[in-house]
């Protein structure tokens, strides 16, 4: 099926994305081994390349990425403060759409990658969510999630460019696949096996966010551009495409 965005206007989504290959962590402080984290061969993303990336009408709402506006361009925080001190009471569809408040961290400049296992206290690379534990089979019944960047720093989605289908496809070395419980470590042997994934770069400025089906494809987020800290919040939902001012 392939990662798909949905978008306009190509040369806005290209200005925002840069893509690069992956690769697997090894003796890295704070990073578990065997994380897949980008290379360092970062790269624009070209006209073709974003055409690969096009969402259509065949498209489920449920696999597309959208890149959107939640907060007005004139919601200025004091200098150093996030757009908004408390989110769970925040409802990024203005209340017309229900989502489920997830979570919300503050996190600082220069990192790679920014999700952590909390258990290992590492963090975990390029990732698959599994909030709703569906089988392959099931998994494009996920909620997507909202990603919403508020600020003061700019931050970026990491996005695979294949999508956990795609990676069953491609190496389908598991017993009962659509019975399969989709994780983090079946992107990982992917990698390891030399199989191709290149990595989307997609800027969030303050105010800014995404909603992607985490559930269905690898990603994280990455502080590593930024000058200035960042408070991410997340929500949950079914949300049908178009709700929410598009950026691209």
């Amino acid at each position: 099926m392939g990662t798909r965005i949905a978008f306009t206007n190509a040369n806005a989504l290209i200005e925002r994305c840069d893509v690069a290959d992956v690769i697997l962590a090894a003796g890295r402080n704070s990073i578990e081994d065997g994380a897949v984290l980008p290379a360092d061969n970062w790269r624009p993303l070209n006209a073709t390349e974003a055409e690969e990336l096009r969402a259509n009408a065949n498209d489920a709402p449920a696999s597309m990425i959208e890149l959107v506006r939640v907060l007005a361009d004139s919601s200025v925080p004091a200098p150093g403060r996030p757009l908004i001190e408390h989110v769970n009471a925040f409802n990024p569809f203005a209340s017309h759409h229900d989502a489920d408040f997830l979570a919300a961290g503050d996190e600082q400049p220069g990192q790679t990658t920014t999700t952590i296992d909390t258990t290992v206290g590492l963090h975990l690379g390029i990732h698959l969510d599994n909030h709703d534990k569906l089988n392959l089979a099931e998994r494009t019944a996920s909620r997507r999630r909202v990603g919403l960047n508020l600020g003061p720093g700019v931050r970026h989605l990491l996005v695979g460019t294949l999508d956990i289908f795609d990676i069953f496809d491609i190496c389908a070395a598991i017993d009962a696949v659509p019975r399969h419980y989709p994780h983090t470590n079946d992107i990982r042997r992917h990698v390891a096996a030399g199989r191709q994934l290149r990595v989307l770069r997609i800027r969030l400025n303050p105010g800014d966010a995404y909603i992607a089906p985490t559930e269905l494809v690898p990603h994280d987020g990455s502080t590593l551009t930024a000058a200035a800290p960042s408070r991410i919040a997340f929500w949950l939902g079914h949300w049908p495409v178009g709700t929410l001012r598009s950026l691209v």
